[in-house]
């Protein structure tokens, strides 16, 4: 509860800080709101974000996602995927607000329900546009409710900082993050986490992206300790807007990809993702 009232307490002072800055420039709350996705291009790259890792620039975004997740003796549907609505504070911070996932379990040993609601803070360390470098560094902390329900992803709350990174040249870009899983409690049962994420993007057309990224996770504690799961996750992304778009309209993206394990321990594997987002 402590680590939430200063995440809210700093998300409140940027909406403020925000807010004074919309009055000095005599423009409209809900304009300066619709612009923000626009402004960013100014001082950052323009790739798409990767459908698992964290995106290391600010964009302003709904987003939901199904999963279609195959465990030994589970098929799991994931309803959510952690997602929700992203707002741009600022020129140096994103807050998201992530509903908690609904889990839809085909087996007999769990049963279905809700995951953690989560909330995260970015802020963009440097970056620049594709005539200031094409890079971006970000730091992103986020922190998970414990469960209220039935307990589907973590067992109890839990903080996920990270450091993210990428560069862009001409229409391929490389993206990585590095950070933690860390429960606040019951470690030995859930253990802890290190994970690291790459992802290789091309951009072929203008409505069209595809990429690879490889997911790795190490397991500090719990019966797991010392065991590492990796997935090489093809996936790929298509913008949909109006022939008459302009770069303060939203878009549309419609994108899936697979996660599929390469080592031989794995939670899951075969886990499918279908997703929307609409960028406003």
């Amino acid at each position: 509860m402590k680590a939430f009232k200063t995440i809210s307490s700093l998300a409140l002072a940027a909406v403020l800080a925000a807010g004074t800055c919309a009055a000095s420039a005599q423009q409209s709350f809900y304009g300066q709101f619709r612009a923000r996705n626009t402004d960013m291009t100014a001082v950052q790259p323009s790739w798409m974000g990767p459908l698992i890792q964290p995106d290391a620039r600010l964009a302003q975004a709904v987003r939901f996602s199904v999963a279609n997740q195959h465990a030994p003796g589970e098929h799991i549907f994931i309803y959510g995927g952690n997602h929700g609505i992203s707002t741009i504070i600022g020129n140096r911070v994103q807050w998201d607000l992530d509903p908690p996932s609904y889990f839809r379990n085909h087996s007999a040993a769990f049963k279905d329900g809700f995951g953690n609601a989560a909330t995260q803070l970015k802020y963009r360390i440097a970056s620049g546009n594709a005539e200031h470098g094409n890079f971006a560094l970000t730091a992103i902390t986020s922190y998970g409710f414990a469960p209220r329900a039935y307990e589907n992803f973590m067992l109890t709350s839990y903080f996920d900082p990270k450091i993210a990174a990428g560069i862009a040249r001409g229409g391929f870009d490389v993206q990585s993050t590095i950070g933690g899983l860390l429960p606040t409690g019951k470690i030995a049962q859930q253990g802890r986490l290190i994970e690291w994420n790459v992802t290789g993007q091309v951009h072929p057309t203008a409505h069209l992206w595809f990429d690879v990224e490889n997911n790795a996770a190490f397991v500090k504690g719990s019966i797991y300790d010392g065991k590492m799961q990796n997935f090489m996750t093809p996936a790929a992304f298509y913008m949909i807007r109006r022939k008459s778009w302009e770069a303060s309209h939203p878009v549309l993206v419609l994108d899936g990809g697979m996660q599929i394990a390469t080592s031989h321990f794995s939670f899951y594997n075969h886990n499918l993702i279908t997703e929307a987002r609409i960028l406003f």
